[in-house]
């Protein structure tokens, strides 16, 4: 009871004693706030856990969803390079069989 009035607020004030049930009872009700503030703090804390790891999660995947963005820029950007590369080929390739082939036809005719 001096605990209760203490915390109440009630410094020094003379209190009676209680009876064994009365007391029980008080002790009981005392017990069963704090456990429930311990409780209370325990799932706060596992919530602000919780919401930690959940951001991390998300943030995680953000970057893996960014670098394969990149990477699949990357690629169309070598695709196109290679597409380009092709078609110069073709372009250089092209000429230079058909000044072989006539070089062939020559050779031939050499014989």
């Amino acid at each position: 009871m001096r605990t209760k009035m203490r915390l109440l607020g009630f410094r020094g004030a003379a209190v009676k004693p209680l009876n064994e049930d009365a007391a029980a009872e008080l002790g009981a009700e005392l017990l069963g706030e704090a456990l429930a503030l311990v409780f209370g703090v325990g799932g706060l804390c596992l919530y602000l856990e919780y919401l930690r790891q959940a951001g991390q999660s998300r943030r995680r995947e953000e970057h893996l969803e960014q670098t394969l963005s990149d990477l699949r820029q990357g690629l169309e950007q070598l695709q196109r390079d290679l597409e380009e590369l092709r078609a110069q080929g073709h372009a250089q390739g092209g000429a230079g069989h058909a000044q072989g082939g006539a070089g062939h036809a020559q050779g031939g005719a050499g014989h």
